[in-house]
């Protein structure tokens, strides 16, 4: 029985895509050293959900000898909606959630969208056959997929139709073919190990932005389209030993530019409709599940954070210490806390055209909370390290030096640790707290839903107003003022 492996996906991707980083175009992501690393952790996953051991757990039956990943299992019930967090868990473990768009991300949104095929007909019967085909052949043949679906930040006081030509993209000519882009989208995260790119818009439209309204997808090697990495911070890293997440899970963040690039109408989706664009998102279940894998994600890297802050207080040997032990205690509560939010969402979800649908309003409630928890929580891993994660040797070349090493192992000594073990442990937590890797995974967990506003907006709109409202109009109905009382 045939199912996607490592170095499968890995051939994949020298597709001879345009890809930018430093002013250089990039001949093969897969060796460049900016992305090669990531692109290796990439093809790991595929390489461990298709192992014989794991491969009922991570993958599921689609007939005709094929396999394909837990992620494009639409669930019928709770419990096959278990079986799936089960796989998406294990493969955040993989890279220890900091890999926010691995493969199963934009799947689970798609998936979501799936579900609600109906909304797409508003659009008309091509549109909706057009989707469900496609999802057909991305499950089947278990693609990687990324997306694009807001607008570049260049005047957030003008609406998005009245920016200047050619930074948003629009479509800009239609034949009997398709239609043609032209201008940018954000946040290509994870655009350079990706094979396919869904183009969106999740920002609101207005009439008027017809030419902005559109949904569709493509593969990442299409003609005119470009791809601008951001920094490397993989190929900033020292080593392995020196920088142990950055260098191996940097998922890489780009602008994608459509330079007159055409999308043949199978791959269009809605055109020309702007309620159609927000109702994909939020009208179908695609919202809700694409950021129901990110809370499955994030409750992995809240847990590997909280265990690296034990690990540290080991380390300094603050650990005995009551308050210390109290600040550990309050970071456990707070991810048990979003832990059971995730298995509150899931078991009070319910049935839509035949498959389970994690509850709406808890999704939101989690990510309203996580927000502000994530930045906290380093914070706080950063208080309780003191000193300890700045007077590290510059790299790990320093212990080729022996007399550089002979002070190191003087004055890097730990109750838990030997010295070389305590500046690897310490080197990985500054990776993930204080590093600019690290700032950037801050600034990732704070917006990648949205502004606070958008998300407590969510949280707002889906939250069921009427119960709590009917109990304070009981109260204020069962009295009033006593002398109104008869026989007052």
């Amino acid at each position: 029985m045939s199912c996607k492996t490592g170095p499968d996906h890995i051939r994949s991707l020298q597709d001879g895509r345009s890809v930018f980083i430093d002013g250089a175009a990039v001949d093969d992501v897969t060796t460049h050293p900016a992305f090669r690393n990531s692109v290796a952790s990439v093809g790991a996953l595929y390489d461990f959900q298709s192992s014989p051991e794991n491969l009922e757990t991570m993958t599921f039956d689609i007939g005709g000898g094929r396999r394909v990943g837990r992620a494009w299992q639409m669930p019928r019930s709770y419990e096959e909606m278990r079986l799936r967090r089960t796989a998406l868990s294990k493969l955040s473990e993989l890279n220890f959630g900091f890999m926010g768009r691995s493969p199963d991300h934009v799947a689970s949104a798609l998936l979501g969208q799936r579900i609600g095929l109906e909304v797409f007909e508003r659009g008309g019967s091509a549109r909706a056959k057009a989707f469900a085909d496609y999802f057909d052949h991305i499950s089947r043949n278990d693609l990687f997929l990324t997306y694009v679906i807001i607008n570049p930040q260049v005047d957030r006081s003008r609406d998005w139709g009245d920016q200047v030509e050619g930074v948003v993209a629009r479509i800009v000519d239609e034949d009997s073919e398709g239609i043609t882009l032209r201008g940018a989208k954000m946040l290509g995260t994870s655009t350079i190990m990706a094979n396919e790119v869904f183009v969106a818009n999740l920002q609101p439209l207005k009439p008027g932005e017809e030419d902005l309204a559109f949904s569709c997808a493509l593969p990442l090697n299409a003609k005119g389209l470009r791809i601008l990495s951001r920094k490397s911070y993989e190929r900033d890293a020292a080593s392995v030993f020196d920088n142990p997440i950055s260098s191996r899970y940097d998922e890489n963040d780009a602008v994608v530019y459509f330079d007159d690039v055409k999308v043949p109408w199978e791959r269009v989706f809605v055109h020309r409709d702007v309620g159609l664009c927000n109702a994909q998102f939020h009208e179908t279940p695609g919202h809700v599940y694409q950021n129901y894998q990110s809370q499955i994600r994030l409750v992995t890297k809240l847990r590997f954070l909280v265990g690296m802050a034990h690990r540290l207080c080991e380390t300094i040997g603050t650990l005995s210490m009551p308050p210390v032990r109290e600040q550990l205690g309050r970071l456990a509560a707070q991810v048990g806390g979003v832990e059971a939010m995730l298995d509150g969402m899931e078991i009070a979800g319910e049935m839509r055209g035949g498959y389970w649908v994690p509850n709406r309003h808890y999704l939101y409630a989690a990510q309203v909370t996580t927000q502000e928890l994530y930045p906290a929580i380093v914070a706080k891993i950063r208080e309780l390290a003191g000193g300890s994660i700045i007077m590290l040797p510059s790299s790990e070349r320093d212990f080729n030096n022996e007399l550089v090493e002979s002070v190191i192992l003087k004055t890097q000594r730990s109750p838990a640790f030997e010295p070389i073990e305590k500046v690897k442990f310490l080197k990985a937590v500054w990776d993930a707290v204080g590093s600019e890797f690290a700032s950037r995974h801050v600034q990732y967990e704070m917006f990648y839903a949205g502004a606070q506003f958008v998300t407590a907006g969510h949280s707002f709109r889906t939250f069921g107003w009427n119960g709590p409202l009917a109990m304070v109009d009981e109260l204020l109905g069962g009295y009033g003022l006593s002398r109104d009382k008869p026989g007052a």
